[in-house]
């Protein structure tokens, strides 16, 4: 049994001996505040928190890390407290163990809710102290290591979890050997059947394997020495889950894939890393558009190395990594490697890279967080966000940005800057303008184009993949639908308070607090914005502002203003035109107020025009003079059916400066079709003379608008 002088024994190798001491100091204050509690498996509890430190140890880290690994579950599972730890051990570790405890004494009804408000207070943790995440990846892999006690419906849960977040966490943060532990351990909890077959297919592969694997792994060590280059080459293990994922998605078989022999070359420098590459060219011919250099441009995680596969003895393939021994640290470590250089008490770029690196993640995971609508769609955004196959693409100014395979320039935008992304309204690729839904890909040089009085559109949620994007379009336009409430609320409710000759603007502002205060909102704009989405009418707070001023109930509403509102269809989110009826300029149009959608446009004689009874709800609306929008209008044509129809009533259309939208054909008998026809027009008047265009021709029969 591994026991805490096992653990001090083996931190001695990088650790002075009074850290080590208050490392084990936490573990004798962990055994007692833990004393009579057992695990599922019947061990005693304070061997998890030993097991968690002893993985944290192969990682090198620090004093304070091993120290929160002892004590990360006495505030949830004993009596003792965060001061009680902040004052044993200090604030460091106090913050830290803090930050690693699960949500406590909040009962949530669904277990997605708990998982996602977990997360969201790691990150928070995160964002002070990027320690907080080493120390709950250790954490879950012991608890992955020791899932045996746990029922298979639980274990299945607890895997999936695994597997999608803390997985790809420690993926996206470069811990490659936590990563691939985990996503093993979960494969096997959720198919064990699966996992088993293919370990038992990898043994029996790996003795058939092992005179090729031998020879080859001699020829590449032999041609190192005979050009004097000092390296030692391995032969590299892929591991359970990525062979499932290969032969699920490439649909292989397990033989085509286990044809393929991993190697991996490490080395001094990264001079050295490149000569390496020219001697293993020389020696085997590479697979054209299968080198990758990961030195030069590294991953987002901080991973470094050369990729080449090649063509080995009899053809067979094989893929080659070179690295130097410090990118090897980080592609096992990754950003616990910056802990572990502290250790040797010196720091190196890669590992300082690394964690400048995660410490920018973190800081988008907060802005994501921010602008996230709730704790399920922030988890969402992050699943989404995390551990992508990456392109890479250029500022005007150079500069490399890394972006998920896939992404458009909307996502590239919003990861330069969200104020950015808010505001362009076009784009340069390699010089070229090109549409802001071109999906980039590796090596394009991007310029965007802003306007300051650009404002993002719903349709980008359409092809955005990135969550900050989507996170920030979704903020910018509850912001925008915001405002827009609240300036057809001041309408609204100025119209309702004509009838009593006053307006918002004449209101006492005492009066409108108090008014404020009997209606439940907190300022004037809450109430705005309320009554523009049609939560409240408007007429019933213009009563009760009026009965404030004068004490005495005001004008019936049969005495209502008809001091019509004036649209003229760019008002923007919280006017919508039906499409029931598709009103223009030029028609008689009321406007239905719709809880949460705001004013509805409804043309007078529409038949689906609800709460006709309900003049708190119907408002008389006029089109302003100068319209300069488009508005669709659906249009129904029975014609007889010939050769070149469609194009006969596009050219009329067109000819009529008018826009085809959509077009339908339905055959009624053998001599007649009926066309639907949606097009973009001005207005009436405009309408009136495309009509009369189409009406002229001879096969036309019948032509009515639709919605009346």
């Amino acid at each position: 049994m591994f026991t805490i002088d096992d653990l001090a024994d083996r931190l001695g190798g990088y650790l002075p001996a009074d850290e080590i001491q208050q490392v084990k100091r936490a573990f004798y204050y962990a055994e007692q505040s833990h004393d009579g509690q057992r695990r599922r498996s019947g061990e005693a509890y304070v061997t998890h928190p030993l097991a968690v430190a002893n993985i944290l140890a192969n990682m090198h880290m620090d004093h304070q890390s091993l120290m929160a690994a002892m004590l990360h579950d006495v505030i949830e599972d004993t009596s003792v407290d965060k001061p009680a730890v902040e004052s044993q051990f200090g604030e460091s570790v106090a913050e830290l163990v803090d930050g690693v405890s699960k949500l406590t004494q909040i009962t949530f009804e669904d277990k997605a809710v708990a998982q996602a408000e977990n997360f969201q207070k790691m990150v928070l943790a995160m964002s002070r102290d990027i320690r907080v995440i080493i120390v709950k990846l250790a954490d879950r892999l012991h608890n992955m290591r020791t899932l045996g006690a746990l029922r298979p419906d639980k274990k299945r849960r607890i895997a999936r979890e695994t597997l999608e977040i803390y997985a790809r966490v420690a993926g996206r943060l470069g811990i490659n050997t936590i990563r691939i532990e985990l996503e093993d351990l979960s494969f096997q909890a959720i198919h064990p059947m699966r996992a088993e077959r293919i370990k038992r297919a990898v043994v029996n592969a790996r003795g058939h394997r092992r005179s090729a694997m031998h020879q080859v792994q001699s020829t590449l060590q032999q041609s190192l020495e005979e050009d004097g280059l000092r390296g030692t080459a391995m032969g590299r293990q892929k591991h359970l889950l990525s062979i499932y994922r290969k032969m699920r998605d490439q649909r292989k078989s397990f033989a085509e894939l286990m044809d393929v022999f991993g190697f991996r070359i490490v080395t001094d420098d990264v001079a050295s890393c490149y000569r390496i590459l020219g001697v293993v060219h020389n020696l085997y011919k590479p697979v054209p558009g299968r080198f990758k250099d990961y030195i030069a441009i590294p991953k987002a995680n901080g991973y470094q190395s050369l990729h080449t596969t090649l063509f080995g003895p009899r053809g067979m393939p094989i893929e080659v990594q070179i690295r130097t021994r410090e990118m090897e640290a980080m592609a096992n470590n990754g950003i616990a490697a910056h802990w572990l250089y502290k250790a040797g008490q010196t720091d190196h770029p890669i590992a300082e890279g690394s964690r400048e690196r995660a410490r920018a993640w973190v800081k988008g995971l907060l802005e994501m967080q921010r602008h996230a609508g709730d704790s399920l769609e922030f988890i969402e955004h992050v699943k989404n966000d995390l551990f992508p196959d990456d392109i890479y693409v250029f500022t005007p100014k150079g500069d490399i940005m890394e972006l998920p395979q896939g992404a458009t320039v909307i996502d590239f935008a919003y990861s330069v800057h969200t104020d950015i992304g808010n505001s362009c309204i076009a784009c340069r690729i390699d010089r070229q303008l090109a549409p802001l839904s071109t999906r980039l890909e590796s090596g394009q040089a991007l310029d965007i184009i802003t306007a300051p009085a650009a404002r993002p559109n719903v349709a980008w949620l359409n092809f955005v993949i990135t969550a900050k994007a989507r996170s920030a379009i979704r903020h910018a336009l509850k912001h925008q639908q915001q405002q827009e409430a609240v300036q057809l609320g001041r309408r609204l409710l100025n119209k309702a308070l004509s009838v009593f000759e006053t307006s918002v603007e004449e209101l006492d502002d005492s009066l409108v607090e108090r008014a404020l205060e009997e209606l439940e909102f907190a300022d004037r704009n809450a109430l705005l914005e309320s009554i523009g989405l049609g939560r409240h009418m408007a007429y019933v707070v213009a009563r009760h502002l009026v009965d404030l001023i004068d004490g005495q109930g005001a004008a019936s509403s049969e005495s209502k203003s008809q001091q019509p509102v004036v649209i003229s269809g760019s008002e923007g989110m919280v006017t919508n035109f039906a499409r029931c009826c598709h009103p223009l300029p030029g028609d008689d149009v009321v406007g239905h107020l719709s809880a949460g959608k705001g004013l509805v446009v409804h043309r007078a004689e529409c038949r689906n025009l609800t709460d006709k009874n309900n003049p708190d709800k119907l408002f008389t609306l006029e089109w302003a003079d100068d319209i300069a929008e488009d508005f669709p209008v659906a249009l129904r044509i029975e014609i007889e059916s010939h050769r070149g129809l469609v194009a006969e009533l596009a050219g009329l259309v067109t000819d009529a400066d008018a826009n085809i939208e959509g077009i339908s054909i339905e055959e009624r008998d053998a001599r007649l079709s009926s066309v639907n026809l949606t097009l973009a027009v001005k207005g009436r008047v405009h309408l009136a003379r495309i009509i009369k265009r189409i009406r002229n021709l001879h096969s036309v029969e019948k032509i009515y608008r639709l919605g009346q």
